[in-house]
């Protein structure tokens, strides 16, 4: 199975404010940067509790019918209507073999610790991290402290009008 990461970050390396507010992204994303694109590959999102919640908190659900699975040893609040959210526990290693035995092919995995968990745990096979022109000072970082140096290998940068710099790597190479 493939598991990518597509995540926007501050310049100084955070994906959300200390409170989970992300009000430092681009309003709708900003322009085109690929995520449509890279959404249509994606057969399932594997997302945590904490990114969850704060995506209920959107003016519309952002995965349409994509299934997701959101890990928490904690219940759920209740998904919008008409969203495929399925709550569930476990290991990386765990995530990736039930969803294998789905027929999962690629997973997007989201969230900050489920990034660092995932990443850590060596099944994360691609990254797209798009940096936004600000500095927030404090947050929530995208990476944490590792056990390992975790070998990357740039694919590409690209810059866009608004500021927007988005670089791919492949993990592990």
């Amino acid at each position: 199975m493939k598991a990518s990461v597509f995540v926007g970050t501050s310049l100084d390396g955070f994906i959300a404010r200390i409170d989970g507010s992300l009000d430092f992204l681009p309003p709708g994303g900003g322009e085109p940067h690929g995520y449509d694109e890279f959404m249509a590959t994606v057969d399932a999102l594997v997302i945590g509790r904490n990114t969850y919640e704060t995506v209920l908190g959107f003016d519309a659900w952002p995965y349409a019918q994509k299934p997701v699975f959101v890990l928490s040893t904690r219940p759920l609040a209740k998904p919008p209507s008409g969203a495929v959210v399925e709550h569930i526990q476990g290991t990386p290693a765990y995530v990736v073999s039930l969803l294998e035995k789905r027929g999962v092919q690629h997973i997007y995995v989201d969230g900050g610790i489920t990034i660092q968990a995932f990443l850590e745990a060596g099944l994360v096979q691609h990254l797209t991290i798009t940096r936004v022109p600000v500095l927030i000072g404090t947050g929530i970082p995208l990476f944490g402290a590792t056990t390992r140096d975790i070998p990357l290998k740039h694919i590409a940068t690209r810059q866009y009008a608004s500021g927007l710099v988005q670089s791919e790597y492949e993990v592990g190479v």
